[in-house]
């Protein structure tokens, strides 16, 4: 809803005023993905801007995170309302963040034999990635095209070591997004080679004397740090059930749009 909100002009507006920019623009790509992915449910997940274990973990995570925009607000509360009426459900959670529930959800669905799709621009998310999980990228590709696909070798494309390694990466990397620093001097390429070599975390940590002077002052100075930013980056379990079969409701999403004053859409919808 970020997204959508900053990609399309704020004069977007409903009948009573109000902009409409933020739903509009949501609704828009996960139509686009409906129509090219025909997913047996949709799921969108919402939490806490920061999760409390995260906050307690390190103070300054999200710190540098701006107010959410005043008229974004409406349109965050309207969500539920708006999303459900397409047959979608809409899953909320008041301590920890929309990426737990989000892999959470992908576990439940691997388990059971299915596949997940994450459409995220959050890279914590491509931990979840393996054979039945893949995330929709929405940083590429044309809006004709839709979201970049990343699977197994998508990530082995970006970072160069495997899914599970993410949190670990991060850790070491940082990730400014969340106001992570990592460890200092290690960059991209240092994090990934010493994965590449050590596995995890705590195994580069164990062989911190391998390495120069720089980089193993880092990881024994560090390594405490380093250790909770791993806690951070990873994901928490939470339970969730796996959502029922529920196509498009095109009648219910037309409806919605109509009150929303997005006429548009609307007819887009209605047009089978």
């Amino acid at each position: 809803m970020y997204r959508a909100f900053y990609a399309l002009p704020d004069s977007i507006t409903g009948r009573d005023g109000m902009a409409v920019n933020a739903l509009l623009g949501t609704a828009n790509l996960i139509l686009q993905v409906v129509e090219r992915d025909d997913p047996r449910a949709v799921v969108l997940c919402f939490g806490a801007e920061a999760a409390v274990y995260r906050k307690a973990l390190y103070e300054p995570y999200h710190a540098d995170r701006p107010e959410m925009p005043d008229k974004l607000v409406p349109q965050w509360a309207a969500a539920r309302e708006f999303f459900t009426a397409f047959g979608w459900t809409v899953l909320e959670h008041p301590e920890l963040e929309a990426d737990d529930l989000l892999g959470s959800l992908a576990a439940v669905e691997r388990a059971a034999g299915g596949r997940a799709l994450l459409f995220t621009g959050d890279r914590d998310m491509f931990q979840c990635v393996d054979d039945a999980v893949a995330v929709l990228w929405p940083g590429k590709g044309s809006s004709r095209d839709g979201p970049e696909l990343i699977d197994v070798d998508g990530v082995h494309e970006r970072y160069g070591i495997e899914p599970a390694q993410v949190p670990d990466f991060i850790a070491l990397r940082g990730d400014p997004s969340d106001g992570l620093p990592g460890a200092r001097g290690i960059g991209e390429k240092t994090a990934r080679d010493l994965l590449r070599t050590h596995g995890s975390l705590d195994e580069v940590i164990a062989h911190a004397g391998e390495q120069t002077p720089r980089v193993a002052a880092a990881l024994t100075d560090q390594a405490d740090e380093l250790r909770a930013f791993l806690d951070i980056a990873t994901l928490r379990t939470v339970d969730v059930e796996r959502p029922a079969d529920a196509p498009l409701d095109r009648p219910g999403a037309a409806e919605a749009a109509r009150l929303f004053g997005m006429n548009r859409l609307a007819e887009r919808l209605a047009t089978v």
